[in-house]
């Protein structure tokens, strides 16, 4: 099988806590397959602390990047952020999102389509729901903020974790599934979405 094709993208979902007990899962999923992406794998967990932690540092410049982000989101909302460093901020964050993702079962998913990645992304909003437009997963269903989660001193709920590039995507998938969980399949919708010749359908 030719998997160059754009089709064949992979990204990574994760329904968090506050999805699972807000009874989002069929939401979310339906979301994603009326954009047309396909579903090839899912599975239930209930992650360690541990497990959080190795997940969102697969990436070694998680901690820089992350921290600079919140930092910045600060100044840009006229707000003094609580101090410089963004390696502090980020593990003040990572703190809080270990207890948050560590807090019950997550469905993870993997979703494959053309453009998967920023597909997914757009359809499930900006990280700040208080922020994300109205139509996507978290403008619709959350009304957080980095203020209210800020402080109450916890992560900010956003129902969906989503990754962010096609790089961080592989090493995420990689990380929750072995390769024997996903699953190589055709749907009848592919050839509406993908092929170049769809003149099979009249009879």
């Amino acid at each position: 099988m030719n998997k160059t094709h754009a089709k064949y993208e992979r990204t990574l979902v994760i329904i968090k806590p506050d999805g699972i007990q807000r009874s989002l899962i069929g939401e979310v999923i339906k979301r994603y397959e009326r954009a047309g992406l396909k579903l090839v794998g899912i599975k239930m967990v209930v992650p360690t602390q541990e497990m959080v932690e190795a997940h969102y540092t697969l990436d070694p410049e998680w901690k820089k990047k992350t921290g600079e982000k919140n930092l910045q989101a600060y100044r840009d909302k006229g707000l003094t952020p609580p101090h410089d460093d963004p390696i502090k901020q980020s593990e003040m964050i990572l703190m809080k999102l270990k207890k948050y993702f560590a807090s019950g079962p997550v469905v993870a998913m993997v979703w494959q389509g053309a453009h998967a990645v920023s597909v997914v992304r757009k359809i499930t909003g900006g990280t700040e729901p208080m922020l994300s437009d109205v139509g996507t997963i978290r403008g619709d269903y959350v009304i957080d903020s980095y203020k209210l989660a800020d402080d109450d001193v916890r992560a900010i709920r956003n129902i969906v974790h989503a990754s962010g590039t096609i790089t961080e995507a592989k090493l995420e998938i990689d990380y929750w599934f072995k390769k024997e969980e996903l699953v190589d399949y055709r749907l009848l919708v592919d050839a509406m979405l993908y092929d170049t010749d769809i003149s099979g359908i009249l009879e």
